[in-house]
């Protein structure tokens, strides 16, 4: 059975008017064409809706259940077009994302707290993944948006560059590295790290630059956090690798030492992907705008 939602409109206009020529100028037709209509709508339900007189039109029983069904089933359309009106702006809508550890921890919290605050309608789903998980999680459509950092080898994905993260050594005041101007990974490896939890990015991309080294990363810890980090760096318990904006940031508050890392892969490029910008809902390009202005 198949309900057209303009003959159901129709109805609703017969019903509520005195006559069905003024049901129907109010539908814009003609009389015989939403007479017509009305036998159609009957023959489909198989039964009578409307008595029919010189006095103009009443409801039969079945009239009676057909119009509140109606009225419902097109209060629903009218939601459903609110709602989705909203969807195609930045009012509305679920953002699923997966970054890398730096982004989860560090500049997301603060940018999506400003951004969730003005948009009372949007929720996120923000989850903290490894680069190859990002990557295939945005081409197979788990999530809306990836950040990482880093070189991409992301073929089908449209990669948008929108900040530089830095590596540093941070140490306890008075260690012997921390006289030095610059440092490599093979020298912090003589001492024990502080490293982040299992399955965190950054570990894992440490883990991945002492194996090409022929060596062993030595945790003496792992914390949940930078600030956990730094905070076992300042009682000496051993050194650490973090973005220069937790070592800048928790030096205010705390005892560190940074040097500088002579490596190259210590400056990476972050990088917003997406598989396709213009195919996204109003809310997620919102927030790419607000992570990089310039992209979108």
């Amino acid at each position: 059975m198949h309900f057209d939602l303009a003959d159901l409109r129709l109805f609703i206009h017969i019903a509520e008017s005195p006559s069905l020529t003024q049901g129907a100028r109010r539908a814009h037709l003609s009389p015989a064409a939403a007479s017509a209509r009305i036998k159609t709508l009957e023959g489909q339900l198989g039964t009578r809706l409307l008595y029919r007189d010189s006095r103009g039109v009443e409801l039969t029983p079945a009239g009676h259940r057909l119009l509140q069904h109606a009225r419902l089933i097109l209060r629903q359309v009218d939601y459903l077009k609110s709602e989705f009106t909203d969807y195609g702006t930045d009012a509305a809508g679920h953002i699923r994302i997966f970054a890398n550890t730096t982004a989860v921890t560090e500049f997301l919290p603060e940018i999506l707290a400003g951004f969730l605050a003005a948009r009372p309608g949007v929720s996120v789903d923000l989850q903290e993944r490894l680069s190859r998980d990002i990557v295939r999680g945005v081409l197979d459509g788990a999530a809306d948006l990836g950040i990482i950092a880093g070189p991409v080898e992301a073929s089908g994905l449209q990669v948008m560059h929108f900040s530089t993260d830095r590596l540093l050594l941070a140490l306890p005041i008075g260690h012997p590295l921390a006289t030095e101007k610059q440092v490599s990974l093979r020298q912090t490896l003589a001492y024990q790290h502080i490293g982040l939890h299992e399955g965190s990015t950054l570990l894992s991309f440490l883990r991945d630059q002492v194996e090409r080294l022929g060596e062993t990363l030595s945790l003496r810890i792992q914390m949940s956090s930078f600030e956990a980090i730094c905070r076992m760096i300042e009682a000496g318990v051993g050194i650490g690798i973090i973005p220069e904006s937790a070592a800048r940031r928790h030096s205010r508050t705390m005892q560190l030492a940074t040097v500088t890392l002579d490596e190259p892969w210590a400056v990476r490029e972050r990088s917003i992907l997406v598989r396709e910008l213009d195919a996204l809902p109003g809310s997620v390009r919102a927030l790419i705008a607000t992570l990089a202005p310039d992209a979108v």
